[in-house]
């Protein structure tokens, strides 16, 4: 933007003209010139006035352009953030628990003591967002603290999928996954249960934890019924583990895939405090074609959980049924186990339970050896953080074999 003025020099002359007229005295050439250039100087300085006054307008106006930008950018982060768009970061989450334990157990019967500490789990989520609608989600997990040849731990991928949701009732995943089967396989971070050590029935009859790799579908509707359906991966047990079921995870490790498994679940949870819930699994050939002897495997598993104010209860059965000659020729045709658990919590950071449970991998009826275990469980969670807990429990066993471990376990756990 400019702003100019021309020379007015015969405008000035005729003014000055007649003013010399009014006063009958006619201005000399020297002082006619000396007058034009007296305003020509003014005028100058004017124009130069007026160039300093257009630099600033121009300026404001460049400020204005970039306010306006910068106020259109913040409008439009706005509305970004609320779509659940917005940079890569934004749409990253992280997470992870993890837990160390003690235990001074006892041995009798020809057990042996165990007097140990040791750094069980150390795990870490990660995650992306893509859209409100498709994300990823993954697990990674070290346990008991160091791996590789001859050490006791190993890492894990546990978790590595991806998820799209359809609408707001049904959605899908695919990749590697934890089974919804039972109350600890998908939420086992140490402050969510009772007792430093997992229960043994979700141990060793379920088995969590327990990931396989596929894919399925899921619902969920406003009146707490939610249900999921998958095809995956599935077990391989031998005659070498007397079929034992937790002895059969592969962990999509160049898992045998010669025969898949299929597991369908429902939940209700309707009521305040209240969840039921059911699932079932079959696998045509648990031994995924490798023993004649053996065939297919079936699991049931029913659970419920109740808090009402400070008493809370929890109790699951599962039952195995696998077929093969194999199997039944040593009682593992049968696998079951069942646990019941009430608490009391006397605020948000002190509670007390007591566990009783029983499991047996060899429990059909051709089998004449003790299988059957038995263990109760007595102790205390202290929350230090609805996030962070400090737990202590007694245990005392009652198993067939007379092979027994009693005494004290001690553990901390976390999860964020």
């Amino acid at each position: 933007m400019r702003f100019t003025i021309k020379p007015v020099a015969m405008a000035l002359t005729m003014a000055l003209s007649a003013t010399a007229a009014a006063a009958d005295k006619e201005p000399s050439v020297a002082e006619l010139m000396e007058m034009i250039k007296a305003q020509q100087a003014m005028i100058e300085k004017q124009n130069q006035m007026i160039e300093q006054l257009s630099e600033k307008v121009d300026k404001v106006e460049v400020e204005t352009v970039a306010n306006t930008q910068a106020v259109e950018a913040t409008v439009e982060a706005i509305e970004t953030a609320s779509t659940g768009e917005g940079t890569a970061w934004d749409r990253i989450s992280f997470g992870g628990y993890g837990e160390l334990h003690y235990n001074n157990l006892d041995g009798s019967g020809g057990a042996s003591d165990k007097k140990e500490i040791d750094f069980h789990r150390f795990v870490l989520f990660t995650g992306y967002e893509f859209t409100d609608n498709l994300r990823f989600f993954s697990e990674l997990e070290l346990e008991h603290s160091l791996s590789g040849d001859d050490k006791p731990g190993e890492v894990e991928l546990e978790q590595a999928y991806i998820e799209y949701d359809f609408n707001e009732n049904y959605s899908a995943k695919t990749g590697l996954f934890l089974l919804p089967i039972g109350l600890l396989n998908e939420t086992h971070e140490p402050p969510t249960f009772y007792g430093v050590e997992r229960n043994n029935v979700e141990k060793n009859i379920i088995p969590t934890t327990w990931w396989e790799a596929g894919a399925g579908v899921t619902g969920k509707y406003d009146n707490g019924i939610s249900w999921g359906s998958y095809v995956h991966s599935g077990l391989k047990t031998s005659a070498d583990s007397s079929y034992k079921i937790r002895s059969g995870r592969q962990k999509v490790a160049e898992a045998s895939a010669e025969d898949l498994a299929y597991t369908a679940n429902i939940k209700y949870s309707g009521v305040p405090g209240l969840e039921l819930g059911a699932a079932v699994q079959y696998q045509g050939d648990v031994t995924q074609g490798e023993d004649p002897d053996a065939g297919s495997a079936t699991l049931i598993e029913v659970h419920g959980t109740y808090q009402y104010e400070q008493f809370g209860l929890r109790t699951l059965v599962a039952i195995w049924d696998l077929d093969g000659s194999g199997p039944k020729a040593i009682g593992a045709d049968e696998q079951y186990g069942f646990y019941v658990e009430p608490s009391w919590r006397f605020n948000d950071s002190f509670g007390v339970f007591a566990r009783y449970s029983e499991w047996d991998n060899q429990a059909g009826d051709d089998n004449d050896s003790e299988s059957e275990y038995a263990q109760y469980d007595f102790g205390v969670n202290w929350w230090l953080h609805p996030q962070v807990v400090i737990k202590a429990d007694y245990q005392i066993q009652d198993n067939e074999s007379g092979k027994e471990q009693d005494g004290v376990n001690l553990g901390m756990g976390y999860h964020f």
